[in-house]
């Protein structure tokens, strides 16, 4: 059937208004969130930004861990009246952090791990129940998805709030935090790779008898596993940032030292742990790629 050149021009037209209408309304509220927050005072860049900032960046220069090497074999420090305080040896000192700084990125990468395994694993049973070409009943898959969609909108910070009450501090928390949030987000993603399948292979285990546990673990898991595993390593690279974070409410990990260091101003401890950060991440990244190559 073909469609007259009138109605494709009519078409294309009405899509290009409601572009430029979503445009439209997406600039208005750009321009009330910054009027309010003006109106509101609240736009304030505060006093000396760039001697702050010039001031900031200087003590970020200079990363705490090089005094693993250049740091001063005896430091004194002395009250205002010249009196010896104590005395200390920067280049142990140091050392000394950053053995900590390993064991807390072995902690984070725990937390992500296991919590990212968790949320997996609760997330498979709801994603077959809301993949629509499976045709599960229409109140649990209701069911499933609105519980998907209630663990997606709780950020994992909230989570780990609320579970820290719960079972204590600890990575506990962190892993069920994590654990629960990516739960929603692998449910979602399951479900779109299996609604993206070829049906003829399923329906041919179908035809001869099967049951619907022998239908998913012949015909479905086999064709939709690469895209699981794929799915499962952004997650787990993106639980790696997340779980940083979990320590400063006490979940243990980076996020901990992270937290200490900005609560004492200390730029140098934090450019420390941040680039801790910044390479853990980086090697779960390129790892991850590399797998996922490996899987197409």
């Amino acid at each position: 059937m073909t469609v007259a050149p009138g109605v494709q021009d009519a078409s294309r037209l009405s899509g290009r208004l409601r572009f430029v209408g979503l445009a439209l309304a997406y600039g208005l509220l750009v321009l009330a969130c910054l009027w309010s927050l003006a109106a509101e005072g609240n736009l304030s860049w505060g006093r000396n930004p760039l001697a702050n900032l010039i001031k900031t960046m200087a003590e970020f220069a200079r990363p705490s861990f090089l005094d693993v090497w250049f740091g001063e074999a005896r430091l004194e420090y002395r009250s205002d009246d010249g009196t010896l305080l104590r005395v200390e040896n920067r280049q142990q000192v140091e050392t000394d952090y950053l053995s900590g700084l390993l064991r807390a990125a072995w902690t984070t990468i725990r937390i992500a791990t296991l919590g990212s395994l968790l949320g997996a694993l609760l997330a498979l049973p709801l994603a077959v129940l809301t993949a629509r070409n499976l045709a599960s009943p229409r109140a649990m898959a209701l069911a499933a998805k609105a519980v998907l969609d209630v663990m997606r909108s709780i950020h994992t910070l909230v989570f780990g709030l609320v579970l820290v009450g719960i079972v204590g501090l600890g990575p506990t928390a962190g892993i069920l935090a994590i654990g629960l949030h990516s739960m929603g987000t692998y449910g979602k993603l399951f479900a779109e790779a299996i609604e993206s399948l070829d049906m003829a292979a399923v329906h041919a285990v179908q035809s001869v008898g099967a049951s619907r546990t022998q239908v998913f673990f012949n015909a479905v898991l086999p064709s939709v596993l690469p895209q699981f595993v794929s799915s499962h390593l952004y997650i787990w690279e993106f639980n790696i940032r997340d779980s940083t974070i979990l320590g400063i409410i006490g979940a243990g990990g980076l996020g901990l030292l992270i937290s200490e260091a900005t609560a004492l101003f200390q730029w140098d401890r934090l450019a420390t742990v941040l680039l801790m950060v910044i390479v853990l991440v980086g090697s779960f990244d390129a790892m991850s790629r590399r797998i996922r190559r490996s899987l197409t």
